[in-house]
Formats: structure tokens, C-alpha cells, sequence
């Protein structure tokens, strides 16, 4: 991992605290592209996990996580192996839970470093 991604990565887990530790396990439970299933690193997913939190604000129901979380697999991984959005359902659920539980009390001054695509 480059020297950048990881010090955006603690920076993400220093803003977000335990909603970045949350959402990073549920990811890895939901494994969507099986790579704790054929013997990846626990920490695999965190690069995937720490390009949503930037776009999470945007998100304002379960479908739109479910649009991001989807959108950002096919950018890491392609298409073909990111699979269809509806295989992101459950596991953006439980982002969305989670980012709901968290936002009352978040004061993020986190700026995006990747643009907002169009919808």
C-alpha cells in the first residue's frame, strides 16, 4: 500500500472512529467479491471502505449507499467482477444503519478527494 492511501486511511479512521472500524467489517462479512473467502487479508476491503466514507454525505437512503458502494467495487475491480448492484443490498443496509447511528453526532470536515459522478 502507498505511503498516501495509508495516511488517508488514518486520517479517514481518525475522523470517522468507530463508524470506519463498523463499516469496515461489515464489508468484510458481506465479502462481496469473495476475497476473505479465498484467504485475503482481513484489512483487504479498506482501501474500497475508506473511498466511500467521502461520498457517505451525499447518501440520503439504504439505495443511494447501495448505488455508491456499488459504484466504487466496479471502479476498484471492473464490472464483471464487482457483479450487480442488488448483490450490495444487504451489506449497504447496514452501512446505511450505521452511518445514521453515527451522524447525529459527526462533526467531519473530511473533504472528498474524488469527484461526485453524476447520476
Amino acid at each position: 500500500m502507498s505511503e498516501n492511501r495509508r495516511k488517508r486511511q488514518d486520517a479517514l479512521k481518525a475522523v470517522y472512529g468507530s463508524l470506519y472500524t463498523e463499516v469496515s467489517r461489515l464489508v468484510w462479512e458481506a465479502d462481496p467479491i469473495r476475497l476473505i473467502a479465498i484467504g485475503a487479508p482481513d484489512d483487504d476491503y479498506d482501501p474500497e471502505v475508506s473511498t466511500l466514507f467521502p461520498r457517505l454525505r451525499e447518501a440520503k437512503s439504504p439505495d443511494d449507499v447501495q448505488w455508491i458502494v456499488h459504484e466504487e467495487f466496479v471502479h476498484w475491480f471492473g464490472a464483471e467482477t464487482a457483479g450487480p448492484a442488488t448483490h450490495y443490498t444487504g451489506v449497504s443496509e447496514d452501512i446505511w444503519e450505521a452511518w445514521n447511528k453515527f451522524r447525529p453526532n459527526a462533526r467531519f470536515n473530511a473533504s472528498p478527494d474524488r469527484q461526485q459522478r453524476p447520476r
